[in-house]
């Protein structure tokens, strides 16, 4: 029977926001906003993007009433009229060549989100912008179904996840990932996923058939085992106890599954990667990778001013240690290290995750990705062909 195209093509969205610069009513551009503005929030402040022209600065003029505390700082959806869904991605040390991201900002809030300065393409700041102006595509699926019925399309595993959460909160309200799944399932297109939400096992339904043909696998970034770090870390993720069940249903349904240590933060949460990888092993993950933390562009001042923030006393050693692993420099874009570092402390890093990995069991066997199965299925309108 012909299939229609994604089913995501007659839903009706709720109304979306448009965009603006407010922080719970107040104009803020700056860094430093009130801790009650962003409350649950992962960065300090809401700095200017780089292709601003102009950069704002707080100050008190002496109207403000301190008796009453700013209202909380609210999500805010945004429409993506993107034409193309499909990116592509020529970087050596990465595994995949294109990917798909259902949204741009996210609201986990990850101080550390390396995706954080493609905000500023947008005119809006790579802080607290980034995790409460968050754009979705509604046309996905069926952009990404008139992408795979090209002649001159070629198979290769499509990977999500890679820039920012396709599992992130709004997901459960606009289900754009999920309408992506359903396009790549009909055409038995391979997929991976990374995330670092329960939420992903919402999609169990479509993703273990998948895995059944070899076409899909899943990671889940673990950070932390303590849930108090983790929520000045992620605050708006799943926590680490739910992640940890959802490798373990994710693994039950046969859907091949690995655990992320990343970022690897030094003087901060490095001491759990044994620990981390052991809880993932347990609830049934097959493989494991690391990253070292990266702080491009925006993403360097904005780490430091939530560092001081968080773990005041920690906070220098942190960056001293961040700095030795990167020639002196808070990031090195290296292709060949920067995921990884050099020096001594980096070299010791990949050392205890390999000895980790061989003690667990981890990494032992590698995943088949079959991409003979990959056809356009049929659509209304199209000629049946004389030989079936």
């Amino acid at each position: 029977m012909p299939s229609t195209p994604a089913n995501s093509a007659s839903k009706k969205f709720p109304p979306l926001h448009s965009a603006n610069r407010y922080l719970g009513g107040e104009l803020n551009d700056t860094h430093g906003a009130h801790p009650d503005a962003r409350r649950g929030r992962g960065a300090v402040g809401n700095p200017s993007g780089r292709y601003d022209k102009e950069h704002r600065e707080n100050f008190d003029d002496g109207w403000d009433n301190v008796d009453l505390p700013p209202p909380p700082l609210r999500t805010q959806v945004l429409r993506d009229t993107s034409r193309t869904i499909i990116a592509r991605n020529t970087s050596p040390d990465i595994s995949f060549d294109r990917s798909i991201n259902p949204y741009r900002g996210c609201e986990h809030g990850c101080v550390y989100c390396f995706a954080r300065p493609t905000h500023a393409w947008l005119g809006m700041s790579p802080g607290l912008d980034f995790e409460s102006k968050i754009f979705m595509k509604p046309n996905a699926a069926v952009l990404l179904d008139k992408a795979l019925r090209s002649p001159s399309y070629k198979c290769r595993t499509m990977a999500m996840g890679t820039n920012t959460d396709p599992y992130q909160p709004v997901e459960r309200k606009y289900q754009i990932t999920r309408s992506v799944l359903e396009v790549l399932q009909r055409f038995n297109h391979p997929v991976g996923i990374v995330t670092k939400s329960a939420l992903i096992t919402r999609d169990i339904d479509i993703l273990a058939p998948m895995a059944a043909k070899n076409i899909a696998r899943c990671a889940v970034s673990v950070t932390t085992l303590d849930a108090s770090l983790a929520r000045k870390m992620e605050p708006r993720a799943s926590t680490p106890t739910r992640r940890l069940e959802a490798i373990q249903k994710l693994s039950a349904a046969g859907i091949p599954t690995a655990v992320m240590f990343a970022p690897i933060i030094p003087a901060l949460n490095d001491h759990e990667m044994e620990g981390v990888l052991e809880a993932a092993r347990d609830a049934g993950a097959t493989s494991a990778g690391y990253v070292m933390l990266r702080l491009p562009l925006e993403v360097r001042d904005l780490f430091q001013e939530w560092v001081a923030e968080a773990v005041p006393d920690r906070a220098k050693h942190i960056m001293t240690l961040i700095r030795s692993m990167r020639d002196g420099r808070d990031y090195d874009p290296d292709w060949n290290t920067r995921q990884s570092g050099t020096g001594p402390l980096a070299d010791l890093m990949k050392r205890r995750f390999k000895l980790a990995c061989e003690r667990l069991g981890l990494n032992k066997t590698g995943h088949t990705t079959d991409y003979s199965l990959f056809k356009p299925p049929p659509q209304s309108g199209d000629q049946l062909s004389l030989f079936g």
